[in-house]
Protein backbone atom coordinates (compact mmCIF):
# COMPACT_ATOMS: atom_id res chain seq x y z
CA UNK A 1 0.00 0.00 0.00
CA UNK A 2 1.45 3.94 -0.92
CA UNK A 3 2.85 5.23 1.75
CA UNK A 4 0.20 8.43 1.36
CA UNK A 5 -3.24 6.39 1.70
CA UNK A 6 -4.42 4.64 5.26
CA UNK A 7 -5.52 0.85 4.76
CA UNK A 8 -9.32 2.31 3.83
CA UNK A 9 -7.40 4.02 0.55
CA UNK A 10 -8.12 7.24 2.05
CA UNK A 11 -5.18 10.12 1.37
CA UNK A 12 -3.21 10.51 4.42
CA UNK A 13 -4.05 14.66 5.06
CA UNK A 14 -0.46 16.28 5.85
CA UNK A 15 -1.25 20.47 6.72
CA UNK A 16 1.69 22.26 4.99
CA UNK A 17 2.68 19.45 2.50
CA UNK A 18 1.72 19.66 -1.61
CA UNK A 19 -0.60 18.45 -3.19
CA UNK A 20 1.30 18.65 -6.21
CA UNK A 21 3.58 21.90 -6.92
CA UNK A 22 0.23 24.53 -7.73
CA UNK A 23 -1.92 23.19 -4.20
CA UNK A 24 -0.34 23.62 -0.90
CA UNK A 25 -2.63 21.74 2.07
CA UNK A 26 -4.03 23.95 4.72
CA UNK A 27 -6.37 21.94 6.82
CA UNK A 28 -8.38 18.96 6.62
CA UNK A 29 -12.25 20.59 6.15
CA UNK A 30 -14.31 16.92 6.62
CA UNK A 31 -14.24 13.16 5.42
CA UNK A 32 -16.91 11.10 4.33
CA UNK A 33 -17.00 7.77 2.54
CA UNK A 34 -16.25 9.08 -0.85
CA UNK A 35 -12.79 10.72 0.42
CA UNK A 36 -11.75 13.77 2.34
CA UNK A 37 -12.03 17.58 1.86
CA UNK A 38 -9.02 19.62 2.54
CA UNK A 39 -8.61 23.11 2.03
CA UNK A 40 -5.96 24.55 0.08
CA UNK A 41 -3.40 27.43 -0.81
CA UNK A 42 -3.67 27.86 -4.75
CA UNK A 43 -0.25 29.34 -5.58
CA UNK A 44 -0.93 30.09 -9.34
CA UNK A 45 -4.05 31.98 -8.53
CA UNK A 46 -3.08 33.20 -4.64
CA UNK A 47 -6.78 32.24 -3.13
CA UNK A 48 -7.51 29.57 -0.98
CA UNK A 49 -9.78 26.65 -2.60
CA UNK A 50 -11.54 23.46 -1.20
CA UNK A 51 -10.28 20.18 -2.65
CA UNK A 52 -12.15 17.05 -2.18
CA UNK A 53 -9.74 13.98 -2.67
CA UNK A 54 -11.34 10.76 -3.86
CA UNK A 55 -10.58 7.36 -2.20
CA UNK A 56 -8.25 5.28 -4.14
CA UNK A 57 -10.98 2.69 -4.68
CA UNK A 58 -12.37 2.05 -7.96
CA UNK A 59 -15.87 2.17 -7.43
CA UNK A 60 -15.11 5.59 -5.71
CA UNK A 61 -12.93 7.11 -8.68
CA UNK A 62 -15.89 5.58 -11.12
CA UNK A 63 -18.65 7.77 -9.20
CA UNK A 64 -16.57 11.18 -8.91
CA UNK A 65 -15.91 10.95 -12.81
CA UNK A 66 -20.04 10.74 -13.22
CA UNK A 67 -20.23 13.86 -10.55
CA UNK A 68 -17.37 15.94 -12.81
CA UNK A 69 -19.80 14.93 -15.96
CA UNK A 70 -22.52 16.71 -13.66
CA UNK A 71 -20.53 19.63 -12.31
CA UNK A 72 -19.25 20.36 -15.84
CA UNK A 73 -22.73 20.42 -17.05
CA UNK A 74 -23.28 23.03 -14.77
CA UNK A 75 -20.67 25.32 -15.23
CA UNK A 76 -21.11 25.04 -19.14
CA UNK A 77 -24.57 25.81 -18.69
CA UNK A 78 -24.33 28.57 -16.24
CA UNK A 79 -20.98 30.02 -16.58
CA UNK A 80 -22.09 33.08 -14.17
CA UNK A 81 -23.26 30.72 -11.79
CA UNK A 82 -26.59 32.55 -11.73
CA UNK A 83 -28.38 29.20 -10.15
CA UNK A 84 -26.02 29.05 -7.06
CA UNK A 85 -24.62 25.64 -7.79
CA UNK A 86 -21.27 24.64 -6.33
CA UNK A 87 -18.90 25.02 -9.48
CA UNK A 88 -15.93 22.46 -10.41
CA UNK A 89 -12.95 24.99 -10.85
CA UNK A 90 -10.45 21.72 -11.70
CA UNK A 91 -10.14 17.95 -11.85
CA UNK A 92 -7.03 16.25 -11.88
CA UNK A 93 -5.32 13.02 -10.75
CA UNK A 94 -2.35 13.09 -8.27
CA UNK A 95 -1.33 9.56 -6.38
CA UNK A 96 -4.16 7.44 -7.32
CA UNK A 97 -6.66 10.29 -6.37
CA UNK A 98 -9.14 11.84 -8.42
CA UNK A 99 -8.83 15.84 -6.88
CA UNK A 100 -11.90 18.03 -7.57
CA UNK A 101 -11.30 21.61 -7.12
CA UNK A 102 -13.83 24.02 -5.62
CA UNK A 103 -14.25 28.04 -4.61
CA UNK A 104 -14.06 27.96 -0.62
CA UNK A 105 -17.43 28.05 1.10
CA UNK A 106 -18.56 28.38 4.88
CA UNK A 107 -19.94 25.73 6.37
CA UNK A 108 -23.34 23.98 5.75
CA UNK A 109 -26.71 24.54 7.00
CA UNK A 110 -26.90 21.59 9.20
CA UNK A 111 -23.18 22.55 10.72
CA UNK A 112 -24.79 26.05 11.44
CA UNK A 113 -27.88 24.65 13.27
CA UNK A 114 -26.15 22.66 14.79
CA UNK A 115 -23.46 25.23 15.98
CA UNK A 116 -26.52 27.24 17.03
CA UNK A 117 -27.96 24.64 19.43
CA UNK A 118 -30.46 23.82 16.53
CA UNK A 119 -31.91 27.45 16.61
CA UNK A 120 -34.53 28.08 13.84
CA UNK A 121 -33.57 30.79 11.15
CA UNK A 122 -35.79 33.78 10.76
CA UNK A 123 -38.36 34.26 8.96
CA UNK A 124 -37.24 36.47 6.35
CA UNK A 125 -34.12 33.96 6.08
CA UNK A 126 -35.98 31.07 5.58
CA UNK A 127 -37.47 32.81 2.92
CA UNK A 128 -34.31 33.75 0.82
CA UNK A 129 -33.26 30.19 1.06
CA UNK A 130 -36.20 28.84 0.32
CA UNK A 131 -36.17 31.54 -3.12
CA UNK A 132 -32.37 30.01 -3.87
CA UNK A 133 -33.42 26.48 -3.53
CA UNK A 134 -36.10 26.76 -5.82
CA UNK A 135 -34.33 28.90 -8.10
CA UNK A 136 -31.19 25.97 -8.10
CA UNK A 137 -33.51 23.13 -7.78
CA UNK A 138 -35.26 24.51 -11.20
CA UNK A 139 -32.24 25.15 -13.35
CA UNK A 140 -30.95 21.29 -12.49
CA UNK A 141 -34.60 20.22 -13.70
CA UNK A 142 -34.51 22.38 -16.97
CA UNK A 143 -31.44 20.13 -17.59
CA UNK A 144 -33.53 17.06 -16.70
CA UNK A 145 -31.12 16.36 -13.63
CA UNK A 146 -32.70 15.21 -10.42
CA UNK A 147 -30.24 15.49 -7.38
CA UNK A 148 -31.64 12.88 -5.20
CA UNK A 149 -29.76 13.41 -2.08
CA UNK A 150 -31.34 17.41 -1.16
CA UNK A 151 -30.72 17.85 2.77
CA UNK A 152 -29.28 21.00 4.91
CA UNK A 153 -25.59 19.18 4.70
CA UNK A 154 -25.80 19.66 1.22
CA UNK A 155 -26.38 23.42 1.21
CA UNK A 156 -22.87 25.81 2.25
CA UNK A 157 -23.25 29.16 3.32
CA UNK A 158 -20.92 31.38 1.28
CA UNK A 159 -20.26 33.61 4.33
CA UNK A 160 -21.18 31.80 8.38
CA UNK A 161 -20.49 35.48 9.95
CA UNK A 162 -23.36 36.71 12.43
CA UNK A 163 -24.15 38.61 15.09
CA UNK A 164 -25.13 37.48 18.44
CA UNK A 165 -28.54 38.01 19.98
CA UNK A 166 -28.83 37.94 23.41
CA UNK A 167 -31.92 36.21 24.96
CA UNK A 168 -33.08 38.46 27.08
CA UNK A 169 -33.73 40.81 24.40
CA UNK A 170 -34.83 38.27 21.87
CA UNK A 171 -38.78 39.51 21.29
CA UNK A 172 -38.38 37.10 18.10
CA UNK A 173 -41.91 35.35 17.53
CA UNK A 174 -40.60 32.57 15.60
CA UNK A 175 -38.51 31.14 18.24
CA UNK A 176 -41.46 30.10 20.49
CA UNK A 177 -40.80 26.76 19.42
CA UNK A 178 -37.53 26.45 20.57
CA UNK A 179 -36.45 24.82 23.60
CA UNK A 180 -32.73 25.78 24.17
CA UNK A 181 -33.60 29.60 24.21
CA UNK A 182 -31.03 30.28 27.10
CA UNK A 183 -28.09 30.43 24.94
CA UNK A 184 -28.92 33.21 23.08
CA UNK A 185 -29.28 33.28 19.46
CA UNK A 186 -27.13 33.70 16.33
CA UNK A 187 -28.01 35.50 13.45
CA UNK A 188 -26.50 35.27 10.04
CA UNK A 189 -25.26 38.51 8.26
CA UNK A 190 -25.82 37.07 4.79
CA UNK A 191 -28.25 34.14 4.15
CA UNK A 192 -26.17 33.35 0.51
CA UNK A 193 -25.77 29.68 -0.10
CA UNK A 194 -24.63 27.21 -2.84
CA UNK A 195 -26.08 23.96 -3.68
CA UNK A 196 -23.62 20.88 -3.56
CA UNK A 197 -22.86 17.41 -3.82
CA UNK A 198 -23.60 16.09 -7.25
CA UNK A 199 -22.37 12.55 -6.60
CA UNK A 200 -26.06 11.09 -7.11
CA UNK A 201 -27.57 13.34 -9.36
CA UNK A 202 -29.32 11.36 -11.74
CA UNK A 203 -30.12 12.60 -15.44
CA UNK A 204 -34.08 11.75 -15.90
CA UNK A 205 -33.25 9.54 -19.20
CA UNK A 206 -30.65 7.41 -16.91
CA UNK A 207 -30.32 4.50 -14.47
CA UNK A 208 -32.29 5.37 -11.26
CA UNK A 209 -31.44 3.57 -8.35
CA UNK A 210 -34.01 1.55 -6.49
CA UNK A 211 -33.32 3.85 -3.33
CA UNK A 212 -32.40 7.54 -3.06
CA UNK A 213 -32.50 10.61 -0.83
CA UNK A 214 -30.93 10.71 2.57
CA UNK A 215 -33.65 8.77 5.30
CA UNK A 216 -35.08 11.96 7.09
CA UNK A 217 -35.77 13.60 3.34
CA UNK A 218 -36.87 10.79 1.48
CA UNK A 219 -39.97 11.21 -0.29
CA UNK A 220 -43.18 8.65 -0.03
CA UNK A 221 -42.68 7.11 -3.69
CA UNK A 222 -39.40 6.17 -3.03
CA UNK A 223 -40.28 3.88 0.37
CA UNK A 224 -43.60 3.08 -1.49
CA UNK A 225 -41.63 1.61 -4.73
CA UNK A 226 -43.34 3.48 -6.90
CA UNK A 227 -40.10 4.69 -8.90
CA UNK A 228 -39.10 8.78 -8.91
CA UNK A 229 -38.36 11.61 -10.80
CA UNK A 230 -38.14 15.50 -10.26
CA UNK A 231 -40.70 14.96 -7.56
CA UNK A 232 -38.54 13.54 -4.77
CA UNK A 233 -36.15 16.81 -4.67
CA UNK A 234 -39.06 18.75 -4.11
CA UNK A 235 -40.44 16.87 -1.12
CA UNK A 236 -36.71 16.99 -0.11
CA UNK A 237 -37.06 20.73 0.09
CA UNK A 238 -40.45 20.57 1.75
CA UNK A 239 -38.67 18.58 4.76
CA UNK A 240 -35.23 21.41 4.82
CA UNK A 241 -37.81 24.38 4.78
CA UNK A 242 -39.55 22.44 7.98
CA UNK A 243 -36.93 22.05 9.51
CA UNK A 244 -35.64 25.91 9.18
CA UNK A 245 -38.71 26.95 10.93
CA UNK A 246 -38.02 24.30 13.59
CA UNK A 247 -33.96 23.73 14.17
CA UNK A 248 -35.12 19.94 13.86
CA UNK A 249 -35.47 17.11 11.03
CA UNK A 250 -39.28 16.59 10.74
CA UNK A 251 -38.72 12.94 10.18
CA UNK A 252 -35.91 11.43 12.31
CA UNK A 253 -36.16 7.56 11.86
CA UNK A 254 -34.52 5.02 9.82
CA UNK A 255 -37.38 2.49 9.78
CA UNK A 256 -39.81 2.43 6.30
CA UNK A 257 -43.23 1.63 8.45
CA UNK A 258 -42.40 4.43 11.29
CA UNK A 259 -41.10 6.93 8.77
CA UNK A 260 -45.10 6.25 6.99
CA UNK A 261 -46.63 6.38 10.20
CA UNK A 262 -44.58 9.87 11.19
CA UNK A 263 -45.97 11.03 7.61
CA UNK A 264 -49.81 9.85 8.49
CA UNK A 265 -49.09 12.09 11.41
CA UNK A 266 -48.11 14.95 9.86
CA UNK A 267 -49.88 14.70 6.67
CA UNK A 268 -52.52 13.08 7.41
CA UNK A 269 -53.57 9.43 5.71
CA UNK A 270 -51.81 8.11 2.52
CA UNK A 271 -53.67 7.89 -0.23
CA UNK A 272 -55.58 4.53 -1.10
CA UNK A 273 -54.64 4.84 -4.70
CA UNK A 274 -50.79 5.35 -3.59
CA UNK A 275 -51.14 1.97 -1.24
CA UNK A 276 -52.70 0.36 -4.48
CA UNK A 277 -50.40 1.01 -6.19
CA UNK A 278 -47.28 0.59 -4.40
CA UNK A 279 -44.71 -2.23 -5.03
CA UNK A 280 -45.46 -5.43 -3.81
CA UNK A 281 -41.96 -5.28 -1.52
CA UNK A 282 -44.01 -2.61 0.29
CA UNK A 283 -47.51 -4.20 0.55
CA UNK A 284 -46.60 -5.58 4.04
CA UNK A 285 -46.94 -2.06 5.59
CA UNK A 286 -50.32 -2.16 4.70
CA UNK A 287 -53.39 -4.25 6.14
CA UNK A 288 -56.62 -3.75 4.69
CA UNK A 289 -55.69 -0.31 3.08
CA UNK A 290 -54.69 0.54 6.21
CA UNK A 291 -50.91 1.16 7.39
CA UNK A 292 -49.90 -1.52 9.93
CA UNK A 293 -49.00 0.69 12.74
CA UNK A 294 -48.77 0.24 15.53
CA UNK A 295 -48.77 -3.42 15.45
CA UNK A 296 -47.45 -5.91 17.95
CA UNK A 297 -43.77 -5.21 17.09
CA UNK A 298 -43.68 -1.58 17.39
CA UNK A 299 -41.54 -0.48 20.38
CA UNK A 300 -43.13 1.50 22.72
CA UNK A 301 -40.63 3.94 22.43
CA UNK A 302 -41.62 4.45 18.31
CA UNK A 303 -45.19 4.79 19.81
CA UNK A 304 -43.95 7.98 22.12
CA UNK A 305 -42.66 9.89 19.40
CA UNK A 306 -44.64 9.45 16.69
CA UNK A 307 -47.87 10.40 18.72
CA UNK A 308 -46.16 13.27 19.49
CA UNK A 309 -45.69 14.75 16.15
CA UNK A 310 -47.78 17.41 15.61
CA UNK A 311 -50.04 17.82 12.48
CA UNK A 312 -47.68 20.29 9.28
CA UNK A 313 -50.59 23.48 10.32
CA UNK A 314 -49.32 23.31 13.87
CA UNK A 315 -45.82 23.41 12.92
CA UNK A 316 -46.22 27.08 11.21
CA UNK A 317 -46.81 29.35 14.00
CA UNK A 318 -49.95 31.45 12.23
CA UNK A 319 -51.10 32.61 15.59
CA UNK A 320 -47.87 33.83 16.72
CA UNK A 321 -47.44 36.52 13.55
CA UNK A 322 -51.25 37.97 14.61
CA UNK A 323 -52.10 40.89 11.81
CA UNK A 324 -48.94 39.41 9.52
CA UNK A 325 -50.94 35.53 9.99
CA UNK A 326 -51.45 36.03 6.16
CA UNK A 327 -47.63 35.63 5.37
CA UNK A 328 -47.61 32.59 7.47
CA UNK A 329 -50.64 31.14 5.89
CA UNK A 330 -49.12 31.55 2.34
CA UNK A 331 -46.01 29.88 3.54
CA UNK A 332 -48.20 26.65 4.66
CA UNK A 333 -49.61 26.50 1.83
CA UNK A 334 -46.49 26.43 -0.08
CA UNK A 335 -45.39 23.47 2.50
CA UNK A 336 -48.31 21.74 1.74
CA UNK A 337 -47.65 21.85 -2.28
CA UNK A 338 -44.31 20.30 -1.17
CA UNK A 339 -45.40 17.94 0.83
CA UNK A 340 -47.87 16.41 -1.37
CA UNK A 341 -47.90 12.41 -1.14
CA UNK A 342 -48.90 11.92 -4.69
CA UNK A 343 -45.73 12.90 -6.77
CA UNK A 344 -47.79 14.05 -9.55
CA UNK A 345 -49.63 16.44 -7.75
CA UNK A 346 -46.65 18.09 -5.46
CA UNK A 347 -45.69 21.47 -7.19
CA UNK A 348 -42.35 21.57 -9.32
CA UNK A 349 -39.70 24.27 -8.86
CA UNK A 350 -40.67 26.50 -10.80
CA UNK A 351 -44.03 26.89 -9.97
CA UNK A 352 -42.56 26.95 -5.92
CA UNK A 353 -41.25 30.06 -6.96
CA UNK A 354 -44.43 31.82 -8.54
CA UNK A 355 -46.01 30.91 -5.02
CA UNK A 356 -47.91 34.15 -3.20
CA UNK A 357 -45.99 33.18 -0.42
CA UNK A 358 -42.26 34.91 -2.12
CA UNK A 359 -44.67 38.72 -2.78
CA UNK A 360 -44.17 38.92 1.31
CA UNK A 361 -41.29 41.40 2.35
CA UNK A 362 -40.86 40.23 6.22
CA UNK A 363 -37.74 41.26 8.16
CA UNK A 364 -36.26 38.53 11.16
CA UNK A 365 -39.84 39.07 13.28
CA UNK A 366 -41.94 37.81 10.85
CA UNK A 367 -43.32 41.34 10.24
CA UNK A 368 -44.36 42.23 6.73
CA UNK A 369 -43.30 45.38 5.70
CA UNK A 370 -44.99 44.68 2.09
CA UNK A 371 -46.33 42.70 -0.25
CA UNK A 372 -45.36 42.50 -4.13
CA UNK A 373 -48.55 42.89 -6.05
CA UNK A 374 -48.29 40.91 -9.03
CA UNK A 375 -50.80 39.47 -11.50
CA UNK A 376 -50.24 35.75 -9.94
CA UNK A 377 -51.65 36.13 -6.53
CA UNK A 378 -53.79 33.58 -6.67
CA UNK A 379 -52.39 30.63 -7.95
CA UNK A 380 -48.58 28.96 -7.76
CA UNK A 381 -48.78 27.23 -10.86
CA UNK A 382 -50.04 31.31 -12.79
CA UNK A 383 -47.24 33.23 -14.60
CA UNK A 384 -45.80 36.41 -13.01
CA UNK A 385 -45.36 39.37 -14.33
CA UNK A 386 -43.83 43.12 -13.27
CA UNK A 387 -44.58 43.66 -9.65
CA UNK A 388 -44.43 46.28 -7.01
CA UNK A 389 -43.96 46.51 -3.80
CA UNK A 390 -47.10 48.26 -1.39
CA UNK A 391 -45.42 49.00 2.25
CA UNK A 392 -47.97 47.48 5.28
Amino acid sequence: MPTWDDKEGHYIVVPGEDLTSRYKIIRLLGQGTFGKVVECYDRQTGMHCAIKIIRAVQKYRDASKIEARVLNTLKRSDPQNSYKCLHLNDCFDYRNHVCMVFDLLGQSIYDWLKDNAFCPFPPNQIQYFARQLFSSVAFLHRLRLVHTDLKPENILLVDGDYRQVPYKVCQLPFLYLHRHMHRGLRVLLDPEIRLIDFGSATFQDEHHSTVVCTRHYRAPEIILGLGWSYPCDIWSIGCILVEFLTGEALFQTHDNLEHLAMMQAVLGPIPDKLIRASHKSSQKYFVQGRLDYPNEETKRNSRKYVKALRPLRVCVPIHVFEENSAFAREFLDLLSRLLAYDPAERITAAQALRHPYFNYVVNENGQVLGVKKSSSTSSASSSSSRSSVTAV
